[in-house]
């Protein structure tokens, strides 16, 4: 269904996101997480980190999850999900064409207008047991997002990489788990576990990232 939108390049790239592109094909796992997948096991799944350029410049998609969900109630994330049959091979063309067809299916986007120039190590969720590839993405020719579902997506919403990179903007919190990690608050929002980690080594690894207070904390419940 997604051949064509399978194709992995880096050919024809605005020169912001090159460095990145680059990064991308030599970054190890524990480089991006100390969550790595099992040997076996795990729900495959892909995530697509789409890339857009904005009236203020570089920009990230971002979705909210529904407030009503059982698991990740209210939670900003990446579009994407579990890998179908129809999506092809884990270790081929699978986790690229899954992470199409659930940003479409959730966001509305045009897929056609995508153009996938990296993908990056399987990483791991161990609350959900999701096995993550996450699919980087070039916004090449814009096309209108919305939430489709209301039940599953309170809204659908682009992130400036300024604001993502801004000190101001960037803290830590804390997991039930007990693990500490990065966060940001943009777009009135707490961006949060596995998406502010993939992030956080998105812009270090872009060369994107400014020093910022890592001992600046705020609880999961910031709103309060």
């Amino acid at each position: 269904m997604y051949g064509q939108e399978a194709t992995v390049t880096a050919n024809g790239l605005p020169e912001w996101l090159a460095p990145l592109a680059r990064a991308a094909g030599t970054i190890e796992p524990r480089q991006l997480s100390r969550f790595l997948p099992p040997e076996s096991g795990g729900r495959q799944s892909a995530v697509l980190i789409l890339f857009g350029q904005g009236p203020r410049g570089p920009e990230l998609l971002l979705m909210e999850r529904a407030g009503t969900l059982r698991s990740h109630a209210g939670q900003p994330s990446f579009p994407g999900g579990a890998l179908d049959p129809e999506d092809g091979d884990p270790d081929g063309p699978g986790p690229v064409r899954a992470a199409l067809r659930e940003a479409q299916e959730e966001t509305g986007l045009d897929p056609a207008g995508v153009q996938v120039f990296g993908v990056l190590p399987r990483l791991y969720i161990p609350v959900s047991g999701f096995v993550v590839t996450p699919v980087l993405g070039w916004w090449r020719e814009p096309s209108p997002v919305r939430a489709v579902d209301q039940a599953e997506t309170a809204r659908v919403f682009t992130v400036p990489v300024a604001d993502l990179t801004d000190p101001a903007h960037r803290v830590t919190t804390r997991h039930p788990s007990g693990h500490i990690g990065p966060a940001f608050l943009v777009e009135n929002a707490l961006v949060w576990g596995f998406t502010a980690g993939a992030i956080d080594r998105i812009l270090h690894f872009a060369g994107w990232e400014i020093p910022w207070d890592r001992d600046k904390q705020v609880p999961l419940d910031w709103r309060s």
